[in-house]
């Protein structure tokens, strides 16, 4: 058994602009540096055996940010926001209507939501081999939750992807077998 805390990443400026940015490696607005370390204050009094996070700069630097070096940060690139392909840097409006499509279909040049859950499986079996009994934090996207939810919780990617993201200060997960 493995717990799991998930935490989205910080406002980035392709958020502030509306823009999907899927594989694209943009940066943390001030807006984003301001809720890290509010994600840090969160957790002070906290304790992780790791924080992973993926290797897209917008969540290892909500990581590095929020926690600086009390907890060792890993990047893990399965852990990324699903590939738009085509569609990176539209109107997140034009990519929130097409998600629907893209559950088992690829973005063109992308990926799928299935492919995206397929990373996380991946992901997930690794850290019951590696993680049994620890705590851990995982600092990600959107496809990152969408695969917890399908894989942990069993929730349908067609209802993940019909439902409005609403954030909150951190999920929990309990990871046993998959």
């Amino acid at each position: 058994m493995v717990e799991i805390i998930f935490e989205a990443h910080g406002t980035t400026f392709d958020n502030e602009a509306h823009l999907a940015s899927g594989h694209s490696d943009v940066a943390l607005s001030p807006l984003g540096e301001q809720q890290s370390r509010e994600m840090g204050e969160r957790y002070k009094n906290d304790h992780f055996d790791e924080i992973f996070c993926s290797d897209l700069q917008r969540a290892y630097k909500s990581a590095e940010i929020g926690f600086g070096s009390k907890w060792s940060i890993i990047k893990d690139a399965r852990l990324r926001e699903c590939n738009y392909g085509d569609f990176t840097k539209k109107s997140s409006e034009i990519v929130e209507a097409e998600k629907p499509n893209r559950i088992y279909t690829p973005f063109p040049n992308g990926e799928s939501y299935e492919q995206t859950t397929i990373r996380m499986k991946s992901f997930l079996d690794d850290l019951l081999k590696n993680y049994d009994g620890k705590r851990i934090m995982i600092i990600g996207h959107r496809a990152t939750q969408y695969g917890l939810e399908n894989i942990i919780n069993k929730i349908p990617l067609e209802q993940l992807l019909a439902t409005k993201f609403k954030w909150q200060p951190g999920w929990r997960y309990i990871l046993e077998k998959i």
